[in-house]
C-alpha cells in the first residue's frame, strides 16, 4: 500500500434549533448532492428527518439516503 494522509474534521452542533440556525449557512460550502445517514428510524419518527430535508432541499440539494445504520 502507498503512503498517505487521511484527515476528517469533524464538527457537530447539538440542541433545538441549530437546524434552522446553521445549516443553511454552511450548505454553500458543499455540493449539491447530501448523503443522509442514519439508523432505524427514529430520526423520522421524531421529525428531525423531515426538518434537515426541507431546510437541504431549499437549498437546491439534491437528497440520498442511507437508512439502516
Amino acid at each position: 500500500m502507498n503512503n498517505f494522509i487521511f484527515e476528517n474534521p469533524t464538527k457537530v452542533y447539538f440542541g433545538r434549533g441549530c437546524i434552522k440556525e446553521y445549516l443553511s449557512c454552511i450548505l454553500s460550502h458543499y455540493g449539491k448532492t447530501v448523503m443522509l445517514v442514519y439508523g432505524g428510524g427514529s430520526i423520522k419518527r421524531n421529525g428531525i428527518y423531515n426538518e434537515v430535508e426541507t431546510a437541504l432541499k431549499q437549498a437546491g440539494k439534491t437528497v440520498v439516503e442511507f437508512s439502516g445504520i
